[in-house]
């Protein structure tokens, strides 16, 4: 068993397995600002938590503004040693700098001189070493780069120390010799959406002799330090469940889904706006308390306050179910929250709030996120398996632009979910009028009518099927028959 020392950032060492290998070297890279020298310092703590000796050596900050940016964590660096290495005061000398003698050989000699002085005099388990670039633009070739970087390399393997090197990326772009030399390389990233916060995300670019957790993972930098979202992957999280038909507070509607939805699948809601996806989904969210059972939504488009107030009107009490610690509601700020950060906060509520039911209103929002439709449809597929594998019944919103007649969604995600309602607006008898339909369900029969519907203060209501009415679905019906079973209109 390789033995690791821990980094110390939450959710970093589950992508490298554990950490980084001891008494090797890695390379930390990115541009200024992606977190590099707060990764390094969570390493440092993490040392110093458990006892081992910890060295900080800085070419770039002063030790001030070291101990300042962990203040602004609330840390300290207690047993943690800081070297701050500067020029000589004969280097700084103008008239030392004007003579033959002064060179970048003299520096570079003298910078690996004191870095040696001060690892020996500490004689540390664990090196930071602050930053690459200090070193590189001593040593003015590639050659001299490469041959000191090796020189430091062998002469902390032979003392058995885990090194940890930051680069800011200041040199040309295909240079690459710290990628050779070092035993692993993790890669920050810094994006910068046209609107929105920056977004933060990482890569294990190489790690030899280990497996790791490929591709980008999205991080973010809070007070008290980095937190790193791994990328889900569905695949590693599968339990054994009883797949049991659950229903909702509607008998109509559960008649019209055949019974109920089973349990550890995935419903997606589509309609126009005002159709009633949220409430719909609300009907789940209680049938599910009713139960015993736990609930979370991720509201992306509608303000609480409005969506609480909203809910009385159907006799729905949000807040006592909120109260009840039984119902999780979170609104998310799709131009500040990742996606990856998003995911970490559906996983923590099935994994450890025990959530049987997740509702994230609506795809809209969480589209909003992500880079790309491409990239949407791949992590929607992965959080609807992890979700399903888990025992969670999920229920998706996708809002169509259009109000009648021929609509679309942003995205295509119809494939992906097991069961599929779809929501319309029609207009009969000089009244627009909703018309609710199940178009799909992969687990069970399920009826194939189309059912005017009526949402008010008794929650949801269901007609009869709209047998005298051709083209509904298109909004703009012809009546065929006689419209006797149409939902009669509420009075005052």
């Amino acid at each position: 068993m390789v033995e690791k020392a821990n980094l110390g950032v939450a959710g970093l060492d589950d992508i490298t397995s554990g950490g980084l290998t001891r008494s090797r070297l890695f390379l930390l890279e990115g541009s200024p600002g992606t977190g590099k020298t707060t990764i390094a310092t969570q390493f440092l703590r993490a040392g110093a938590a458990a006892g081992e000796r910890s060295l900080y050596i800085t070419l770039s900050e002063t030790e001030d503004e070291l101990r300042s940016g962990a203040e602004s964590h609330g840390w300290t660096f207690d047993g943690i040693d800081i070297f701050e290495l500067v020029p000589p005061e004969s280097l700084l000398d103008e008239e030392q700098q004007q003579s033959l003698l002064y060179s970048s050989d003299l520096e570079l000699g003298e910078t690996t001189r004191r870095i040696f002085e001060a690892f020996e005099k500490t004689n540390p388990q664990r090196v930071v070493l602050d930053s690459l670039s200090e070193i590189r633009l001593l040593a003015q070739s590639s050659l001299r780069y490469r041959r000191q970087i090796l020189a430091l390399k062998h002469y902390f393997a032979r003392s058995g120390v885990t090194v940890l090197m930051l680069d800011d990326l200041s040199s040309e772009a295909n240079d690459r010799t710290m990628h050779s030399v070092a035993h692993g390389v993790i890669r920050l990233e810094e994006l910068s959406p046209e609107y929105g916060s920056e977004r933060r995300r990482l890569r294990v670019i190489k790690y030899r002799g280990q497996r790791y957790r490929g591709g980008h993972h999205d991080f973010v930098i809070d007070t008290g330090g980095v937190r790193v979202f791994p990328r889900l992957v569905s695949a590693e999280h599968k339990t054994d469940f009883k797949r049991d038909v659950l229903e909702s507070q509607s008998a109509g509607l559960n008649a019209l889904l055949g019974g109920g939805v089973e349990r550890g699948s995935s419903t997606l809601i589509l309609g126009p706006s005002g159709t009633g996806k949220s409430l719909l989904t609300l009907t789940f969210i209680a049938g599910a308390l009713a139960r015993g059972e736990h609930a979370a939504m991720f509201v992306f488009d509608e303000e609480l306050g409005l969506l609480f107030e909203r809910a009385k009107g159907v006799g729905l009490d949000l807040q006592e179910m909120v109260d009840s610690k039984r119902l999780l509601i979170e609104q998310v700020d799709a131009a500040e929250r990742t996606p990856g950060e998003l995911s970490e906060k559906v996983r923590r509520c099935v994994e450890h709030n025990g959530a049987k039911t997740v509702v994230i209103d609506s795809l809209n929002g969480y589209q909003a996120s992500m880079p790309e439709e491409q990239a949407l449809v791949l992590h929607m597929h992965e959080l609807l398996q992890y979700l399903n594998r888990q025992g969670a019944s999920t229920f998706l919103t996708v809002a169509q632009h259009g109000l009648v007649g021929d609509m679309k969604a942003p995205v295509d995600l119809t494939y992906l979910a097991d069961t599929v309602i779809l929501l319309r607006y029609f207009e009969a008898m000089g009244r627009v009028r909703r018309a609710i339909s199940v178009i799909k369900k992969r687990t069970g029969a399920h009826e194939d009518t189309i059912r005017e519907y009526r949402i008010d203060k008794r929650g949801i209501t269901l007609g009869e099927p709209l047998m005298e009415f051709q083209g509904v679905l298109r909004g703009v019906p012809t009546l065929v028959g006689e419209a006797t079973k149409l939902l009669e209109v509420e009075t005052a």
